[in-house]
């Protein structure tokens, strides 16, 4: 079992960014994080986890480092009899915020990997991001993590914004592993409605892509995910395309669990006010099919032969054939993650 805790705060809203977050609301932090512990407590009597049940748990946001880590305590202390002692528990972070005090103080509670949002390490590139951190404090903060002792660290870089040229990718790919990460996830710049950024933000260069990933592969990083390179693969990523039951706690999280999912308000003083108003949607056989199938060709999880019905095991059998697909006894795998949702709507067409 998994477990996502979100967190809506940053200090600043970057460009691209429309996931559920806020820069005015940081007022309400301490009411928020006594709402996800009414929610933490509701949630595992829903899915009854037992001792050692939660493999992994994954802190993102918004800016998780933006909330100081006393404030994370009661949510440790109530999930902390479900936790397996082996268990993954990775913590977001942004470089301006994740102080070498709030690194400590993370450490301190059980936190063992941290995923800084670097995006890249040129400054104007950061500028035209709307990022608040530079180079020198994305550096200095990975350093910092490692020498608090963090064994898994990990680091986002964005490619296809305006400007982007493979010189520039190299270079921060370069310095990326001149630092001590195990794990990358490299993005493709995308134009959400509602952002600030609009379409001339963003180039269209699809060879930037696999150029990308070429070059972090070239350094050792195994690229085990349409957008996810490393020699350490994240187990809750992993979970999640596995689609395993996960606990998803805070405004704007998403939770998991056999075939429903479940959405808590996304606004942050409607979850205060309720935290226990969450939705439920019904997931129809076919919708679990094509989510396996979709999250399965985008990753090196694959399909697993016995869940298709016999028409798209034909299908999928002329791909491996085409050498498109390879196959094992019991899975398919994908060759080419770049080309998965079209392998994946022509398998469900």
């Amino acid at each position: 079992m998994l477990l996502y805790l979100h967190i809506p705060y940053c200090d600043s809203k970057c460009h691209y960014c429309s996931f559920n977050s806020y820069t005015h609301k940081h007022n309400t932090q301490n009411r928020y994080m006594q709402s996800i512990c009414i929610q933490l407590q509701y949630e595992l009597e829903r899915f009854k986890p037992s001792h050692n049940d939660i493999k992994t748990i994954f802190i993102g946001g918004g800016t998780p480092s933006t909330i100081d880590p006393s404030y994370y305590q009661d949510f440790f202390s109530i999930i902390k009899p479900y936790i397996d002692q082996n268990a993954e528990i990775t913590a977001e972070a942004n470089p301006n915020s994740a102080t070498a005090l709030w690194i400590k103080g993370m450490k301190a509670l059980g936190v063992n990997r941290l995923s800084f949002g670097v995006q890249s390490f040129d400054d104007a590139k950061l500028h035209n991001l709307g990022r608040a951190h530079n180079k020198l404090q994305a550096i200095d903060a990975i350093k910092n993590a490692y020498a608090e002792g963090f064994e898994h660290i990990s680091l986002d870089l964005i490619y296809n914004a305006k400007g982007d040229t493979k010189e520039l990718l190299k270079k921060d790919i370069d310095t990326a592993f001149s630092l001590p990460i195990d794990h990358i996830s490299a993005y493709e710049l995308t134009i959400e409605e509602g952002t600030k950024f609009t379409n001339n933000d963003r180039q269209a260069n699809d060879t930037l892509a696999f150029f990308v990933a070429q070059e972090i592969a070239k350094k050792g990083f195994n690229h085990y995910e349409i957008s996810n390179f490393g020699t350490y693969q994240s187990r809750h990523n992993k979970g999640y395309w596995n689609l395993e039951n996960y606990i998803g706690i805070g405004a704007g999280a998403v939770g998991f669990l056999n075939d429903t999912r479940l959405y808590p308000s996304t606004n942050i003083d409607g979850y205060i006010a309720n935290p226990l108003h969450i939705k439920e949607e019904r997931l129809t056989s076919k919708e679990i099919l094509t989510e396996k199938i979709f999250l399965g060709l985008r990753s090196i999880i694959g399909i697993e032969i016995s869940i298709l019905p016999v028409h798209i095991r034909q299908k999928a059998d002329f791909l491996v054939n085409s050498g498109k697909l390879t196959k094992s006894a019991t899975h398919y795998y994908n060759k080419n993650f770049f080309l998965s949702d079209e392998i994946a709507l022509y398998l469900m067409d």
